[in-house]
């Protein structure tokens, strides 16, 4: 499967919230964190953790992909986020690198 057909994969596995079949994705020691910076969600248990109080939180949490830039083994990605109609939208980068047909690494620039 192509890098680009996996990440459209995981975009609908997390705007229907499905935190299992968004955490599975992932490599078993994958992780969520900003560029260059901390690690937020580490490992698959982490990262369903963490997205299942995002969700509990945002029920109408949605993401929707602007723009997309593959290049070698990641996928650049310009997202626009909408967690609920009363809270402001944003954008966010997000770089997506991949070990196999797995994500290993998400670093979001906000």
């Amino acid at each position: 499967m192509s890098r680009e057909a996996l990440l459209d994969r995981l975009m609908d596995r997390y705007n229907a919230q499905d935190v299992d079949a968004y955490a599975a994705m992932f490599t078993e020691d994958g992780c969520e964190g900003a560029y260059r910076g901390a690690v937020a969600r580490q490992g698959r248990n982490g990262i369903r953790e963490g997205y299942a109080k995002v969700f509990a939180e945002f029920p109408q949490n949605r993401a929707t992909v602007l723009e997309k830039f593959v290049y070698a083994d990641q996928i650049v990605v310009r997202e626009h986020v909408t967690r609920s109609p009363e809270a402001e939208p944003f954008e966010v980068m997000a770089i997506y690198s991949f070990k196999g047909d797995l994500i290993d690494r998400v670093e979001f620039i906000r």
